[in-house]
């Protein structure tokens, strides 16, 4: 009986013991984050003994939510002990709960990982012609950057690489405190070019495990951060290209600059690469090591600010006067992508210049298609090879849009082997699709692009033949396919061409605005060269950095945001140079207020798909450097000003008395659009609002700065008689001022200028003026055999700015146009109505009259609602409003009384 009854309570006592062991192994389980403290007021003079305490500090305070000191000590892999005050370690979520509560707190958040978003650019841009730099370029003003130091967040340096050669530099600048960490890599050196490498891998340990010996080095092993700082900082290296294509003097932005690696990514973890622990870790140290400028091509998604480790380091960093330049991302063309949003950040989208790398696809119908490629090795002359569409090569047990992606293991080898491929652009690397052709036996690939991409074509350093052709371009090459029962192609090899227009436009994979954090302030801030741009490289990896490619290059061609900020970042090391004292809000100033929205046509700005670009792509537009050196105003910033812009944000008053080292209060009235940035931005903007900057001089002590209105030039009527030809027309515009920008050409004799004050004055006074008034809005009144649409924009676009195409067209989209020309000139339609209200037939009151629509309305701005205007003329007839006899009842019954 007693043997009976022990078995159940032995197995309910195990059970409990299970359920304590389990429990007691959830709660241990670790995560590693960030802990961020806000500033350091060390002073300037900072000793190893004050890093020291303050270490002791965060074992301290930590240990105070732990059981044992120790326990403290083993949690911390960061202590953050120089400008930034702060730690990371391994917490349970509980624990990182509890710590959120501390006042001494700013943040905290998980340790998040972050992607990694030449011989022509710098030409394209105006620094060089031909090789020859000119007396008036920022080069020979700036002396090439010299002494000018600076830091790169990325993926190490291929410290061998000439780029990174000392010939003909002084010695290392006093300013500069920083080392080369090389402690288990003795071939690495560093020299009076490379001044510094540093290494930062606990926070990566913290998510991937333990590491071997060989990551504890700031060798690149990847080819992205040796490619970035030799863009932005790189020596004169004669003879640099890509398999022979791009041959030319490969330099950085700032050739004479001393450049430092701070390497913060790593082989790739669940696609991250860089971590926040060790992203905050770097900016800590170069920041103490005393950089200039700041070149950080990598970014997450946008979120608050003291959650993110990008914002937090480049805020300390401004704070110190080092300019901190930022990658916008690779997640366009989709609206509200761009990363790095911050005001203190000065953020880079990706656009192409005026080099391609051409081959051309031959279809068997004789039909020619320019795409672009890198590939080594090109298709003997002039032979005709089979050609297939990849879904149409899908393998047996596949998904046909892998096939159509030529995805690994999709691909029918017996479909595919001896033919021309032809591969669709998406969800994997460009250059793993033409591994995947390869492997399958193609001798050669087309890829085309998806909707998405439009008409941008990157060239890349295939392992096959190959060319990357436009969207629309690749729909032909498939309907050819689809035509013939033997469809046959061939590509030839590249080439290196010159001076392509356009140039520049946006490139499809730049991400863009608006900015989802603060929509007050646009991002990207401005656009810079970021498509095949050609410099230094790992010999550890093969171009096309798969690990299929056993190839070697010293310089390689790659394409992404994180290529056009570090062009940004040599500039702003130039700018450095030429004026020292400026603050990096006057540097981030000069750049935007000079930069340029037209390509190489003279033509506005446009997208991937060649339609009009909007600043929500481009920022201020392409950077110009020469001007860059003279922009007379600029807006400036404090570190309080930053503080003022927080305080908007509803961040507390503790958080962001912490967040600076200094005290301060927040102003009691904060609007927001009134931050002295270079650009203005209002969202859902309803009414009329002003707006507030102020500008300080930087130019000539004694000038004159004129404020211009758009005004409309009205000049009587033209006597052209009955029949005008297009050459009476053109004469007419000749007669006009070359600023016009819309003409009122055929029978209203006058035009739209953009004047200031005293110059419209003058007009007016011109005995054959009749009249100069301003180009104002007007708003609509509204209380709805098409021969002809046309729409007229130029007045509005030059009160409210550059507009994309979706502007370009007569279609009404809000409604009114269509009502009120249906009401006046539509056909009879049966069954018209609203919900079944008011259903009969509709018809206008000329019902069998033709009618054309001239669009002149567009989208409320804030001028269009400052004024009410009527028509009171006597030559127009002037209608009120009234009702009519219908009505659509709807009957309130009160309580049963």
């Amino acid at each position: 009986m007693g043997a009976a009854t022990a078995t159940p309570l032995c197995v309910f006592l195990s059970l409990i013991l299970l359920s304590l062991l389990h429990t007691l192994t959830f709660a241990r389980e670790k995560h590693s984050y960030v802990v961020y403290m806000g500033a350091h007021s060390h002073g300037k003079s900072v000793s190893s003994a004050d890093l020291d305490r303050v270490t002791e500090t965060h074992y301290k305070f930590l240990q105070s939510f732990l059981a044992r000191t120790e326990e403290a000590k083993d949690a911390i892999f960061y202590s953050y002990t120089r400008h930034i005050n702060g730690f990371a370690a391994r917490l349970d979520d509980e624990e990182a709960a509890k710590i959120a509560r501390h006042p001494n707190v700013v943040s905290i958040f998980p340790n998040r990982g972050r992607k990694l978003h030449t011989t022509r650019s710098w030409g394209f841009m105006g620094l060089e012609d031909d090789g020859v730099i000119r007396p008036s370029s920022i080069w020979d003003k700036a002396r090439l950057g010299e002494d000018t130091i600076i830091g790169n967040l990325d993926t190490g340096v291929w410290p061998e690489s000439a780029s990174f050669g000392d010939e003909g530099l002084g010695p290392v600048p006093s300013k500069w405190k920083g080392i080369c960490q090389n402690d288990v890599d003795p071939r690495f050196h560093c020299n009076r070019k490379l001044v510094g490498a540093r290494y930062f891998n606990k926070g990566y340990a913290a998510v991937v495990g333990s590491l071997d010996p060989s990551y504890d080095s700031p060798r690149d092993t990847e080819g992205h951060g040796s490619h970035t700082l030799s863009t932005a900082g790189g020596s004169f290296v004669p003879g640099a290209n890509v398999f022979g294509y791009g041959n030319g003097t490969a330099k950085g932005g700032s050739p004479k600059a001393r450049v430092a690696a701070y390497k913060v990514c790593w082989p790739p973890e669940g696609g991250n690469e860089c971590f926040d622990a060790d992203i905050l870790a770097a900016f800590d140290v170069a920041i103490d090591d005393g950089v200039d400028v700041l070149s950080v091509s990598l970014g997450g998604d946008a979120v608050g600010f003291f959650n993110d480790s990008v914002a937090i380091g480049s805020f300390h960093a401004v704070k110190h006067g080092i300019f901190v330049v930022c990658s916008a991302g690779n997640s366009g063309p989709n609206a509200g992508t761009v990363a790095n949003v911050s005001p203190w950040q000065f953020t880079v989208g990706a656009s192409t210049m005026d080099r391609q790398f051409p081959s051309y696809v031959t279809l068997g119908n004789k039909i020619q298609f320019k795409g672009e490629s890198l590939s080594e090795e090109g298709l003997p002359t002039k032979k005709f090879y089979p050609v297939i569409r990849s879904k149409d090569a899908k393998a047996a047990d596949a998904y046909e849009e892998d096939a159509e992606h030529c995805k690994a293991e999709s691909l029918d080898s017996d479909k595919v082997k001896g033919k021309i491929l032809v591969c669709l652009r998406g969800d994997n690397a460009r250059v793993d699709k033409g591994q995947q052709a390869l492997s399958a036996g193609a001798v050669a690939m087309i890829l085309a692009n998806n909707d998405l991409s439009g008409n941008e074509i990157i060239a890349d350093p295939h392992v096959l033949p190959a060319s990357h052709i436009t969207y629309s371009d690749g729909l032909a090459v498939y309907q050819y396919i689809k035509s013939t029962k033997s469809p046959v192609a061939y590509l030839t090899r590249p080439t290196t061409q010159f001076g392509t227009k356009p140039a520049p436009f946006m490139a499809a994979f730049s991400s863009t605005g608006p900015n989802l954090v603060t929509p007050e302030i646009l991002k990207p801030d401005i656009t810079a060269p970021g498509v095949s741009i050609i410099a230094a490289y790992t010999r550890e990896q093969g171009p096309t950095n798969q690990q299929f490619d056993k190839r070697r290059v010293l310089f390689n061609a790659a394409s992404g945001t994180s290529m056009s900020c570090p062009h940004v970042s040599g500039i702003a090391g130039l700018l450095k140079t030429l004026y020292p004292t400026w603050s990096p809000a006057a540097i981030r100033s000069a750049m935007m207020t000079t930069a340029r929205t037209q390509d190489n046509k003279l033509h506005a700005m446009t997208n991937a798909s060649h339609l009009k670009a909007s600043p929500f792509s481009y920022g201020s537009g392409h950077v110009q450097p020469n001007r860059a050196m003279d922009p007379g105003l600029v807006y400036d910033l404090t570190v309080d000003d930053y503080l003022t812009f927080l305080c908007s944000l509803n961040y507390n008053q503790s958080q962001i008395t912490l967040f600076s080292e200094e005290p301060y209060s927040c102003p009691e009235k904060i609007i927001l659009t009134d931050f002295n940035y270079p650009s203005i931005t209002v969202p859902n903007l309803n009414g009329s609002i002003t707006v507030t900057r102020t500008v300080k001089n930087v130019g000539s002590p004694v000038f004159k700065f004129l404020l211009k209105h758009s005004y409309v030039v009205y000049m009587g009527a033209h006597s052209h008689g009955k029949r005008v030809s297009s050459a009476d027309l053109d004469r007419v515009t000749e007669s006009h001022y070359m600023f016009l920008q819309s003409f009122l050409e055929k029978h209203i004799n006058g035009f739209s200028a953009t004047l200031d004050d005293e110059a419209a004055a003058r007009l007016a006074k011109h005995p054959d003026v009749v009249s100069v008034f301003l180009n104002k809005g007007r708003q609509l009144h509204t209380t709805r055999k098409l021969v002809g649409a046309r729409y007229f924009n130029k007045g509005y676009a030059a009160l409210v700015g550059a507009l994309d195409s979706f502007y370009d067209s007569p279609r009404d989209t809000v409604g009114h146009g269509s009502h009120t020309l249906s009401t006046a000139g539509g056909s009879f339609v049966p069954g018209a109505n609203v919900f079944g209200f008011g259903n009969g037939t509709a018809k206008g009151g000329s019902a069998k009259a033709r009618v054309a629509a001239y669009k002149v309305c567009w989208p409320p701005r804030v001028i269009m609602n400052a004024v009410m205007h009527i028509n009171v003329a006597p030559w127009q007839f002037t209608v009120g409003a009234s009702t009519m006899d219908r009505q659509f009842p709807s009957y309130v019954a009160l309580g049963a009384t």
